[in-house]
């Protein structure tokens, strides 16, 4: 199953945030000290919060439906910006303000799944 392309109808508004999710396995001992070792070869996971201010209705429930198709857990490709090559991504959080304009966040999960 070939996964679907994000191309929203306006690139992210600036201010868009960069938070790693850093998945390790930790053992604490009685004086302080703690033993710290990467949960799996994947460990840090890129989590972006993306950020549409100036949205039609009609861009912002495009977006919005694109995501509502991908139910939260299937992955789709997206490039950020200024890189060459797609990274797979999942997203199950996002809101829509309506008015006018609309304004519309998403917080993207890089994916590491082998599915393609």
């Amino acid at each position: 199953m070939a996964l679907d392309v994000f191309q929203p109808p306006m690139r992210p508004s600036p201010g868009t945030g960069h938070a790693p999710e850093v998945n390790l396995r930790k053992a604490s001992f009685g004086d302080g000290y703690v033993q710290a070792s990467p949960a799996g070869l994947n460990h840090i996971r890129c989590v972006i919060s993306f950020r549409w201010d100036y949205l039609t209705l009609n861009e912002a429930r495009t977006i919005e439906g694109f995501l509502i198709a991908q139910g939260g857990y299937v992955p789709f490709y997206y490039t950020l910006n200024g890189e060459a090559t797609p990274r797979k991504w999942t997203c199950a959080e996002w809101s829509l303000t309506e008015g006018y304009p609309c304004r519309f966040t998403a917080t993207f999960k890089e994916d590491f799944t082998t599915a393609s």
